[in-house]
């Protein structure tokens, strides 16, 4: 599966680059026709940091007191927070002590937010981080949560998103189903693949993959 990885630099950066594996993959919400491999820049010092700063740029005009990092983010949470904070970058969060944190999901799969962090969501203004979008689901789920705890979105920011917004928030990302033209989503009844029998590649989440 790995032999057919192909390699995307971002429009925004070209020193960011993705893996993006064709094939048919499921993911808990939908049916895909490619593997999105975020990994090196989830994980990775440099790319997080470049992808940070990169989608800090988009968010100079906006206050942001609280980066909420979704499936695995933190590490670009902390360094998009960085820079809209750090001296000099001429943003609306200009020297504040900007918050980066994640949500729980409890035992009924719902997010929330511990008491002793619910008073960096509640009357802040928000900046909501997802590694990918697909269907869009999460950030409705995501939008709900912050409502509830009395947050004031500001933006939402992603490394891959198939969509350009959702709930009238547009959703800025550092590489768009522009660049995977033949990008598709299905849901489990509308697959092809499925309709032709076609063997799933792999089980895929925010984590990674798992082959079949």
């Amino acid at each position: 599966m790995e032999a057919r990885a192909i390699e995307i630099q971002s429009k925004k950066d070209r020193r960011l680059t993705i893996r993006v594996i064709p094939g048919h993959f499921a993911t808990n919400h939908s049916h895909i026709n490619y593997y999105v491999d975020l990994t090196g820049i989830k994980s990775q010092q440099m790319a997080a940091k470049r992808a940070g700063q990169c989608l800090a740029g988009e968010y100079a005009n906006k206050p942001v007191d609280t980066v909420i990092c979704l499936d695995g983010t933190e590490i670009v949470g902390a360094f998009l927070a960085d820079a809209l904070a750090k001296i000099g970058s001429h943003t609306l969060s200009e020297g504040s002590n900007i918050n980066v944190i994640t949500p729980e999901l409890n035992s009924n799969n719902q997010m929330i937010f511990r008491d002793n962090i619910q008073n960096m969501v509640w009357g802040k203004s928000i900046l909501l981080l997802l590694p990918s979008v697909t269907t869009g689901k999460s950030i409705i789920r995501s939008l709900e949560c912050i409502k509830y705890y009395g947050g004031k979105i500001q933006g939402i920011g992603a490394v891959f998103s198939a969509i350009s917004s959702q709930n009238g928030v547009p959703v800025v990302s550092l590489f768009t189903g522009d660049d995977l033209p033949d990008y598709r989503t299905w849901t489990y009844s509308e697959c092809p693949f499925c309709r032709e029998n076609q063997k799933i590649d792999a089980i895929v989440n925010s984590y990674g993959y798992s082959k079949i």
